[in-house]
């Protein structure tokens, strides 16, 4: 186990130090092909009741990064680097077992696909007893009572009969629901959801939205968003990452980001959503062309290939990477385009066809 370095008045640091702390986060996959740079340099932080949203296309590395931080990541052509502190505690120097126990107890995920990744032949409450009993010395007896509590909790209807019922027996929002209560068994701090709203319809999407954010309340814990819907995100987020092709390109509050984007790629992704508040006059439009390969990564700005704007942004978005810079409190832009001619395109060209 590794401590974060601290000044002496730890107190104070431990107040305003953030509970999940991704410090140039990098992950790559060997293949025969080349190495996969699913991530690339991810930086971003969150402190406990707070909720942060991370976006993009598939294939931009949100996944990734989220089962890096859960130490789900490791394997023998699989590379991890860079530093994950979770409470004071950096994942990435931690043993495997070290990071298996506090997986459960202290983090844990949702998963995209509940029916995947339930086990079919279990009963549902006995795959929340086991998780529950991994970091609780209690009987079986005691642990069934618990997942009763927890399919109560999380509005499964007739929790006492229903638990023992198998996954293909319930719908895909009640399997999302017991997905819910299995990662909430031991009440971990911090949650991350991959996609948990996936192929569910809008009803039950809204329903599991709100119980997400009643269970932070109740447990003040910091929950990862992991999701390619820009509704689900300025429904329950406090903060945006919006990522492409491995890095982050954009990061603020949720009102910053869809008030005041400043990526072209945001401009893009936000383009391409429905509005109902409003009349469209013309199609959606879609981000023209297509994410590149993680294999052969462009140089410079891993977007000009796609960006519309590339060509006023000068001879460096061709060869030199952009970082994140601080355009506001609290807002941050990987981007060679001038502040000024950003702010000036989304207010004359991008914000009046959103």
């Amino acid at each position: 186990m590794t401590a974060q370095p601290e000044p002496s008045d730890s107190a104070v640091v431990q107040a305003d130090r953030p509970y999940l702390d991704v410090r140039d986060l990098k992950v790559t996959f060997g293949t025969d092909d080349g190495d996969v740079r699913a991530v690339n340099g991810l930086s971003f932080s969150l402190q406990r009741g707070r909720t942060l949203g991370i976006v993009g296309e598939s294939g931009s590395g949100k996944s990734a990064a989220s089962l890096a931080i859960m130490g789900l990541q490791r394997g023998r052509r699989t590379t991890v680097s860079g530093e994950i502190w979770l409470d004071g505690e950096n994942l990435v120097s931690d043993s495997a077992e070290r990071v298996r126990s506090l997986r459960g107890r202290e983090m844990a995920m949702i998963f995209q696909d509940p029916l995947s990744a339930m086990h079919p032949y279990f009963r549902i409450g006995d795959q929340i007893i086991e998780a529950y009993r991994v970091h609780h010395d209690v009987s079986k007896k005691a642990a069934k009572t618990r997942a009763v509590e927890l399919l109560d909790r999380v509005g499964i209807p007739d929790a006492r009969r229903r638990v023992d019922s198998y996954p293909h027996e319930f719908s895909g929002g009640m399997r999302q629901r017991a997905m819910i209560a299995m990662a909430l068994s031991c009440d971990p701090s911090l949650l991350i959801a991959d996609e948990p709203t996936t192929a569910l319809d809008v009803t039950v999407q809204a329903q599991i939205l709100d119980l997400l954010n009643d269970l932070q309340k109740e447990f003040n814990s910091a929950i990862v968003m992991i999701t390619h819907d820009l509704g689900v995100v300025a429904e329950i987020s406090d903060e945006v990452l919006v990522m492409y092709a491995g890095n982050a390109v954009e990061h603020g509050t949720v009102q910053e980001i869809f008030s005041a984007p400043q990526h072209p790629y945001t401009w893009g992704l936000l383009s391409s959503i429905t509005r109902l508040d409003r009349t469209r006059a013309d199609r959606l439009r879609a981000v023209p062309g297509n994410p590149p390969s993680l294999i052969a990564v462009p140089a410079g700005c891993p977007f000009h290939p796609r960006c519309q704007y590339a060509n006023l942004a000068g001879p460096a978005t061709r060869t030199e990477r952009p970082t994140l810079e601080t355009v506001a409190p609290g807002h941050r832009v990987a981007c060679h385009l001038p502040v000024e001619a950003r702010v000036r395109i989304f207010r004359e060209e991008v914000a009046p066809s959103l």
